[in-house]
C-alpha cells in the first residue's frame, strides 16, 4: 500500500447553513494554511539538498512537513464539503477528525537521482492535478446545491470528491519529496506501505 492513507467519514446528513457560508468560514483556515505552506516549501528545499548529498530525510524537516500535508488535507476536506466539522489548526492526527491523513515514517534510504529530477519527474502528476482541479470545481459547486437545497451529500458527489482529494494529497507528498513513488489512482485506506505493527500473538492451543 501507499505511503500515504486517506481516510474520510462519510455522513449523508449536512448543515445547510454552515454550507452555504462556508466559502467564508473557510478564510481563517486559508490564512494560516499559508503558513503552513511556507514551513514545508522551505523545509522541503532544505531537504531537496540534504538528500541529493546524503540520500537521508532529516526528521525534523519531515515531521515539520507531514504536519503539512495533514492541516491541509483536513482544511480540503472541509473547503470541498467531505465534512462539517471545522478542522484543527494544528497539524498533530487528530483521530477523532472525521478526515485522517497517516503518513509512514520517512524511508532510511531515499533515490538521490530521483530526488534530484523531481521537478522533471513531477510534470505527468502536474498534468493530472490540473485536470482534477477542474472536477473538484465541478462537483464542490454541485454538492454545495444538492446540500444547501436537500441537506443531504449523496454518496456518489462524496466518492468522487474523494478520490480528487486522496490524489492531491498523495501527490503533494511526492511534492515534498516525502515518497519517491508515483500516487496511485485509487482510494484505499488502512495502514501506509512502511508503518510497522507488531506481530500478532499466537493463538492458543
Amino acid at each position: 500500500m501507499y505511503p500515504v492513507a486517506y481516510e474520510a467519514d462519510f455522513v449523508e446528513q449536512r448543515n445547510r447553513l454552515t454550507t452555504f457560508f462556508r466559502p467564508i468560514l473557510a478564510i481563517p483556515w486559508f490564512i494560516v494554511a499559508i503558513f503552513w505552506g511556507v514551513a514545508a516549501l522551505v523545509c522541503s528545499v532544505i531537504a531537496w539538498f540534504a538528500i541529493v548529498f546524503t540520500g537521508r530525510y532529516p526528521e525534523g524537516l519531515y515531521d515539520v512537513v507531514v504536519q503539512a500535508m495533514r492541516y491541509s488535507a483536513r482544511v480540503n476536506a472541509f473547503t470541498y464539503l467531505l465534512t462539517d466539522e471545522f478542522p484543527p489548526f494544528d497539524g498533530g492526527e487528530h483521530p477523532e477528525y472525521p478526515v485522517r491523513l497517516r503518513v509512514a515514517p520517512p524511508l532510511p534510504q531515499y533515490s538521490r537521482w530521483k530526488t534530484a529530477l523531481r521537478f522533471i519527474l513531477l510534470i505527468p502528476i502536474m498534468i493530472v492535478l490540473y485536470l482534477l482541479d477542474l472536477l473538484n470545481r465541478a462537483i464542490g459547486i454541485l454538492s454545495w446545491l444538492v446540500i444547501v437545497i436537500t441537506g443531504r451529500h449523496p454518496r456518489g458527489l462524496f466518492d468522487v470528491m474523494k478520490f480528487a482529494l486522496v490524489y492531491e494529497a498523495r501527490a503533494g507528498a511526492y511534492l515534498l519529496l516525502v515518497t519517491e513513488t508515483y500516487p496511485p489512482f485509487s482510494v484505499d485506506e488502512g495502514e501506509p506501505a512502511m508503518a510497522s505493527s507488531p506481530p500478532a500473538p499466537p493463538l492458543a492451543g
